[in-house]
């Protein structure tokens, strides 16, 4: 599949100079407002379903339709790199993605929105594994490791401040700004990213269009979302619906499979897969980013819900985790290439367990402090989980194969991330309804500490129902606590066994970073 055209990147000289600084400045931005845009409309959810007249299932349709759409055109970088050029690509995509969330904004009512969320999943889709492979083709082949780690700040800070600039925006000014946002920054990073890369495209390639490979793409990736994003809401495996997303999910990946691994020209490079470093490197990068984006969720649930904190509040907690992360990810980087990306990749891991560990502590006394230490060292962890895992994803491809391969591993953590989000919704849930069973047995007149209790709130001036009804709220706090500190110790030892996956990696010597800058 390859042609002198696909790999001219490869003779290329790598930037310097103020056109390395604002090319890096204009990808990052293009990758930030991406990354950001999937988790900003989260907190907007109830403005946006109360303004547009409908419930907050209905708005939830906002993120879902978003997130399938999205997942649809991820895999599909390979195909679209080639057909059209690297660089005109990720330029239409960006002022798409302008135009299609100037429309978000102005959509009068909730079935356009959906409609003009669909558009801009599906042009964002490039984005981000084409930020990804332009950024390393800035960089001189030694400093590989630095791109990565430009890119990885980016896409791990990004989820952390979507919701609390959504919250920020929809409180203060109003929801339609969470995407008018978007205008000014994409104008600015598409001008930028032009200016500098538009002389360094190798241009169209005429391609067959794998049209049955994109049907059952479609068909399967869009099920799964759907499963996925309406799991909980719908009783995952009671409902009929669920089931019926689940086997057009599963049939048409079979087919999918079949279909792509024996056709002349795939829509998806699956091939990717028979490599070692890339099969599991993906699995493990998606496997801990799927953990890590569950916990994101998880923690400000918890904290609003049950421990009283507003979102302002919670948003603070959960904010420095991008300090550390963003000290320490050059060092990262400009060391991949000297130190075994499988040892930076433990300490990542190691890290991670250490901080779910610390949070699986957690009691309904925690304070603002104990809340806040945790938060604080992930982001050592998060420094060192994608840049290492990144450069044994790509180590040993040639320029041609990186779009194919970045878009193919980004589609794999974007779908593990929507997939950790979901299970550790319902997971903490179920566990929440177990220990809340258990200790509500306790509440009965032989036991002395709820008979003074009740005793105590009815001498306040509550009436039988009131005080039973205060007892409830504390026993919720209690099993949703317990819940929470359980998925948090279930994920540290999950970390814990990602070690072991990431040491049948083989990268190249030199960290397969050197591999990772062969896209220049």
């Amino acid at each position: 599949m390859s042609s002198p055209s696909a790999a001219a990147p490869a003779e290329l000289a790598p930037l310097t100079g103020s056109q390395l600084v604002l090319g890096t400045i204009a990808l990052s931005l293009a990758t930030f407002m991406n990354v950001l845009d999937s988790s900003i409309a989260n907190v907007s959810i109830p403005a946006i379903a109360g303004d547009m007249g409908v419930s907050p299932g209905q708005g939830t349709w906002v993120i879902t339709s978003f997130g399938v759409a999205n997942a649809i055109s991820v895999p599909l970088t390979g195909w679209l790199t080639q057909r059209f050029g690297q660089v005109r690509l990720f330029i239409a995509s960006i002022l798409l993605f302008v135009l299609a969330s100037w429309l978000c904004g102005l959509a009068p009512n909730i079935g356009m929105l959906i409609a003009f969320r669909v558009l801009q999943g599906l042009v964002a889709g490039p984005m981000i594994p084409l930020s990804q492979t332009l950024l390393l083709s800035s960089y001189p082949r030694a400093k590989a490791g630095t791109a990565m780690a430009m890119w990885a700040m980016t896409v791990l800070v990004a989820p952390v401040v979507g919701p609390l600039l959504g919250g920020w925006i929809t409180d203060n000014i109003a929801w339609p700004w969470i995407f008018y946002i978007n205008v000014p920054v994409g104008l600015l990073a598409a001008a930028a990213a032009w200016s500098i890369y538009r002389k360094r495209d190798p241009g169209p390639r005429r391609v067959p269009l794998d049209w049955v490979g994109l049907a059952l793409l479609v068909l399967w990736v869009g099920a799964l979302q759907i499963m996925i994003d309406k799991g909980k809401e719908l009783d995952w495996f009671e409902s009929g619906e669920i089931i019926a997303l689940a086997v057009v999910a599963a049939v048409g990946f079979l087919f999918f499979l079949a279909w792509e691994l024996t056709e002349e020209n795939p829509i998806v490079d699956l091939r990717l897969f028979t490599r070692r470093n890339f099969t599991l490197a993906t699995v493990s990068l998606a496997v801990a980013y799927g953990l890590f984006f569950g916990n994101v969720v998880l923690m400000p649930l918890w904290l609003q819900q049950y421990m009283g904190y507003t979102a302002t509040w919670a948003g603070l907690a959960l904010a420095p985790v991008g300090l550390l992360a963003i000290v320490l990810s050059p060092w990262v980087g400009k060391n991949v290439g000297r130190i075994d990306p499988r040892r930076l990749a433990t300490v990542a891991f190691v890290g991670f367990a250490l901080v779910l560990w610390m949070r699986s502590h957690f009691t309904v006394q925690a304070d603002f402090a104990t809340v806040l230490l945790p938060t604080v060292l992930q982001g050592a962890a998060m420094a060192f989980f994608f840049i290492p895992l990144q450069a044994i994803v790509f180590s040993g491809l040639t320029p041609d194969r990186m779009p194919a391969a970045a878009g193919l591993s980004n589609f794999v953590r974007i779908t593990a991330g929507a997939m950790g989000t979901s299970i550790f919704t319902t997971a903490w849930e179920n566990r929440a309804v177990m220990h809340h069973a258990h200790l509500a047995e306790a509440v009965n007149p032989s036991n002395d500490a709820a008979t003074r209790a009740l005793g105590g709130l009815g001498a306040a001036g509550h009436t039988p129902d009131q005080a039973l009804a205060v007892l409830n709220r504390l026993v919720d706090q209690q099993a949703y606590t317990m819940a929470a500190t359980d998925i948090f110790y279930v994920s540290a030892v999950l970390f814990l066994l990602l070690i072991g996956m990431v040491w049948t990696t083989r990268p190249r010597a030199g960290g397969g970073t050197a591999d990772a800058g062969g896209a220049h």
